[in-house]
């Protein structure tokens, strides 16, 4: 069952690269329970809606939710460290925490898993964006079907 408003966010472990090119254990209680979180998930680091909209309208538009009190901005996928620190260059995602969850702990503790191996991908994340709050999820927005909609930066605007 998904996790819905009013729910803290589950405490697993993820990974993060750190800054010698490592990857670094951290767990999501620490990254999203301090602060106002803007988390938002995606199914695959370099596909096409993840590359061309979703992480690109965070990074446009990230100094906006900055500015209305969002201390932290995070992404999260079924990826290892090195998948989404490599996508973070590429896309130049430098103020956004790339959380990877090479095992889908998080992903199955969220209950938003779903299976892709349809399209070559296995067990993934469904894309959404959450609003946390202190741990506490304030705003949680899945996406109906396929496409960047419910889960966008401009839409999470509104919601923080």
């Amino acid at each position: 069952m998904p996790v819905s408003v009013g729910d803290k966010v589950p405490d697993v472990g993820l990974h993060v690269m750190s800054a010698e090119g490592a990857p670094q254990p951290v767990q999501s209680g620490e990254v999203l329970g301090k602060g106002k979180v803007v988390l938002f998930a995606v199914p695959g680091a370099f596909t096409p809606g993840c590359s061309k909209i979703h992480l690109p309208g965070y990074i446009a538009n990230g100094a906006q939710l900055k500015a209305k009190g969002v201390d932290t901005i995070a992404c999260v996928a079924v990826n290892d460290p090195w998948v989404m620190d490599a996508w973070a260059k590429q896309q130049g995602a430098g103020d956004i925490v790339m959380l990877a969850d090479g095992s889908g702990e998080f992903t199955r503790a969220m209950g938003l898993e779903f299976d892709g191996s349809g399209f070559g991908l296995g067990k993934r994340s469904q894309r959404y964006a959450a609003v946390i709050e202190d741990g506490t999820i304030t705003s949680l927005e899945v996406e109906p079907k396929s496409g960047v909609d419910v889960s966008s930066c401009e839409s999470m605007l509104e919601k923080v």
